[in-house]
């Protein structure tokens, strides 16, 4: 695009205010709903009939439709116009979110949370590009910083929401509340919006050899590190064969996308800019955000006695803190701060929050203890979303903008995919040595071991009369104690772990170019 063209996109007054909320209310009931349903499988376990196996579906179909649409988004927003394809994204998250409530069977359900899913990715990567364009350059940080602020509280309000839904009403509520605010946001979508009318359409016909491979690559990534660790990953045939179509499905992906002419995910802008650079740093970024997330509520849930409802108020503080500092990070990022010296800073802020978090998991924490590392962990994710944004997105323009927010999220989200999967792999066998390491020392002539069993027993003795059953208690309590303390032995391990991961992921930013945010740059690469 020429400097005249960019400048034709940007908005002013009420109408830039009215497309900023617009945009970044989609983004955020995408995230929302991404986690809301998590606190909501008992109920529908209940409801439905369902196993805990058939309800994981619920949440993995919605991820897997997200994560094959995200990377597509820059070529659809282009072929269709962005103004019809958002506005048709919006209408079909909203309907299917109907659907979703109206559903009378567990897999009618998963259904259409997987078309939900397919209208939710294209709503997060083309808000990011939206944005973008109706800014002047010197207000592009103050952009991303309003996108960030969807980012960030969308998935610590879901399982919050979630819960308080459920629990004071029901769980179909949870998929109704976003339809008034669809049917809102395709209005305003439509009167506002407008297309970028210099993105050039497709000539030569859609990649579909393209679209199968991400399909099968993506898709089957997506669905093996959501369901491996409950089929026992590769024990079981069915996630041997989904890894190998994945490898097979990524590997043909990348190299139809290097070689088409017009390619449904551009990989060639990954040369372009910092955008390879700021792939790297969202897989890290989503790797962590979501491990963290994991880690905590389980914690919370498995030994502190918190329902999921308590747990993600929690991370409201800190999510609360980060949407404070958004504007501030964006204001500075406009006044020309190099993005990579925020991330920097937020990464090793970030770093000090998990490294803390592995002196206060114990067998007693109060939330006093998690709410001050919860915050600090809020106050590094502030400087890390909206500066990766800046350099992801700097530099770039055109259809160029939409394909590497496109990009750069998948990657993101497979990075937590990812985390959620590895930590799960750690959490089991981390605990499993731990508690053969405790049972070394919980032997029958230990005397401590001794009086501690019966001290148990006599204090179960004033419960029950028969000594037996007292003693099977004593036995039973101990036993539990020895898993407690060999799962928060290995939440330690797996935050040691996280720390020196990001820690030698840091030194890859200082590579990054520096983009200043003004007019001249804007004109091209």
């Amino acid at each position: 695009m020429t400097q005249d063209q960019t400048n034709s996109l940007i908005e002013h007054g009420a109408r830039r205010y009215i497309i900023t909320i617009t945009v970044v209310l989609c983004t955020l009931l995408e995230l929302i709903d991404t986690t809301v349903v998590n606190v909501a499988t008992s109920t529908l376990m209940g409801n439905l009939g369902a196993t805990i196996s058939e309800v994981s579906w619920v949440i993995a179909a919605y991820a897997i439709a997200n994560v094959i649409v995200v990377p597509m988004s820059g070529f659809l927003s282009s072929f269709f116009g962005r103004k019809y394809y958002f506005a048709g994204s919006v209408a079909i998250f909203t309907f299917a979110s109907l659907m979703c409530g109206l559903s009378g069977s567990i897999w009618t359900l998963v259904f259409w949370r997987f078309v939900q899913g397919i209208g939710g990715g294209a709503l997060f990567a083309t808000s990011q590009t939206i944005l973008k364009e109706i800014y002047p350059p010197e207000k592009i940080g103050m952009a991303m910083a309003m996108f960030g602020m969807g980012v960030i509280l969308g998935p610590t309000i879901g399982p919050f929401l979630g819960g308080y839904l459920v629990y004071n009403y029901s769980w179909p509520v949870i998929f109704y509340v976003n339809i008034p605010i669809g049917i809102i946001a395709i209005f305003l979508t439509l009167t506002y919006i407008r297309d970028n009318p210099f993105d050039k359409k497709q000539e030569s016909g859609i990649d579909w050899l393209g679209i199968i491979l991400l399909i099968i690559g993506i898709g089957s990534l997506q669905l093996v590190l959501e369901q491996g660790e409950r089929n026992d990953w590769f024990e079981s045939q069915y996630i041997i064969t989904f890894t190998l179509l994945a490898v097979g499905g990524i590997v043909g992906f990348i190299y139809r996308e290097l070689t088409a002419k017009n390619p449904i995910v551009d990989l060639r802008v990954l040369l372009k800019g910092n955008v390879a650079i700021a792939t790297v740093m969202n897989f890290v970024l989503g790797f962590i955000l979501f491990g963290s997330v994991f880690i905590y509520p389980i914690y919370m849930q498995r030994f502190l006695g918190f329902t999921a409802q308590m747990s993600g108020a929690m991370f409201i503080p800190g999510a609360l803190l980060s949407g404070m500092l958004m504007p501030i990070v964006g204001g500075m990022l406009s006044k020309g701060t190099p993005p990579k010296f925020m991330i920097i800073g937020g990464f090793l802020v970030t770093a000090i929050f998990v490294f803390w978090s592995s002196f206060i998991f114990t067998t007693n924490t109060g939330t006093e203890a998690m709410y001050w590392p919860l915050l600090v962990r809020g106050l590094g994710m502030a400087f890390l979303f909206v500066p990766l944004s800046g350099l992801t997105l700097g530099g770039l323009n055109g259809k160029d903008v939409g394909q590497a927010s496109g990009i750069s999220n998948m990657i993101r989200q497979i990075g937590g995919s990812m985390s959620v999967a590895i930590i799960g792999v750690l959490n089991e066998t981390r605990s499993a040595e731990h508690r053969a390491n405790i049972l070394d020392h919980v032997t029958p002539d230990n005397p401590l071991v001794s009086e501690r069993l019966n001290a148990m027993k006599a204090g179960l003795m004033s419960a029950t009369a028969v000594a037996d059953k007292a003693a099977q208690q004593a036995l039973a309590f101990l036993d539990y104690s020895i898993n407690k303390q060999a799962a928060i032995l290995s939440y330690i391990d797996i935050f040691h772990y996280l720390t020196v991961f990001i820690l030698i992921s840091i030194p890859l930013v200082l590579f990054a170019k520096t983009y200043k945010l003004n007019k001249d740059d804007l004109g091209g690469h």
